[in-house]
């Protein structure tokens, strides 16, 4: 007995809600926020006025992004006893560390009683101010180092990287970094963006409601993916031909494994955010003095591109774009978290704007009805 029409698997092409936020063409490889292509973005827009445009929908004026700014260098500290907390969680996954310690941010931010729309928005600020600073002091403490304090002078991108390497990067590091926020900083209605919009329509506040979407995001089938694909090309080997790259992967796929970075559920074409990563894994690897590591993922997407028909994601390029930044493998995911989070606020902002319960049906394929009750002594 079915309560609906037969759903598709896992909600595929189920429009779900109405947004103001993210535009996707899946068929064109169209990503656009609040109306901007990503390509127009990515090339002259800056993390934080993506930000601005994804929570107020139009980019800002040069006083309020300056305002904006101000914004993030007052709430990049992190409280104490966030820190005294980070120290005494034991070594784990780098998502459940975050994952714990968004929530523990929600018992020291002053508006925590607070869920009027301006004390929202003021947390959503401040939640994307302060994931930054956290994942680059997991970085630091992961290594035995002491904590960077931010730099009230420098921007998102260079901030982050200063905190946690300890040196103020350059000019490309920074820029490249830059767009790399720009282009993970939203996605419609993917698992986590979605995880938080069914938290956020209970009318739960907006610290759980992105604690939600972090721990959708650990799932290796949304986050993580570019982790993976920096250790299949760590497993080959730096030193190796550049050709050994084939063979691993044409072993991969007789095995008929799936190669991390390829393919996508709403793109049929190239994954738009691809076409800036890859030219930014060329540039940093080649600036790096590691050229192997772009030569070996040119390798492995022609390869796939030949026998799968299928192109990089978002995560392919981004694996070795990262690892030339000097960022380790295992802060991979929680960095799309650090991006992912001025999306993440925008959709529960919008949420909670117009909100109604979200509760769908499920289509009921269990015994048939009526079932009768048997006594015990009778089964």
């Amino acid at each position: 007995m079915a309560t609906t029409d037969t759903p598709k698997a896992g909600l595929e092409d189920t429009v779900a809600t109405s947004s103001a936020i993210c535009y996707l063409d899946g068929d064109r490889g169209v990503l656009a926020y609040c109306g901007y292509d990503i390509h127009e973005l990515a090339r002259h827009a800056t993390f934080e006025e993506v930000c601005y445009l994804l929570w107020h929908r139009r980019l800002p004026t040069r006083a309020e992004l300056g305002d904006l700014q101000s914004q993030f260098a007052a709430g990049r500290h992190l409280p104490e006893g966030v820190i005294r907390v980070m120290r005494t969680l034991p070594p784990s996954d780098g998502m459940d560390t975050l994952r714990t310690l968004t929530s523990v941010l929600s018992h020291f931010d002053p508006d925590a009683n607070d869920k009027s729309p301006q004390a929202n928005y003021r947390k959503a600020v401040r939640l994307t101010a302060q994931i930054g600073t956290l994942v680059a002091v997991m970085g630091r403490l992961a290594k035995g180092q002491g904590v960077v304090a931010p730099d009230p002078v420098l921007g998102y991108a260079a901030n982050f990287l200063y905190m946690l390497t300890g040196e103020r990067p350059g000019g490309l590091a920074t820029r490249a970094f830059d767009v790399a926020l720009i282009l993970h900083a939203d996605h419609e209605l993917n698992a986590s963006t979605f995880a938080a919009r069914v938290a956020a329509a209970t009318l739960t506040d907006i610290h759980s409601a992105v604690v939600g979407a972090i721990g959708a995001l650990k799932g290796p089938l949304h986050g993580g993916a570019n982790a993976e694909v920096m250790k299949m090309l760590l497993d080959i080997g730096a030193d190796a031909p550049v050709e050994r790259a084939e063979d691993v992967v044409r072993a991969k796929l007789a095995r008929k494994e799936k190669i991390p970075g390829f393919g996508h559920r709403v793109y049929h074409t190239e994954d738009p955010r691809a076409t800036h990563l890859r030219q930014m894994s060329k540039d940093l690897c080649q600036r790096a003095g590691m050229p192997i590591w772009y030569e070996m993922s040119e390798r492995i997407e022609a390869l796939v591109k030949a026998e799968k028909k299928l192109n990089p994601n978002v995560d392919f390029y981004s694996a070795s774009t990262y690892h030339a930044l000097g960022i380790a493998t295992d802060l991979f995911t929680p960095i799309f978290a650090v991006s992912r989070m001025s999306g993440w606020t925008a959709h529960v902002l919008e949420q909670y704007a117009n909100n109604r319960l979200i509760r769908p049906r499920a289509e009921y394929v269990g015994p048939v009805y009526p079932q009768r009750y048997v006594p015990l002594e009778s089964r």
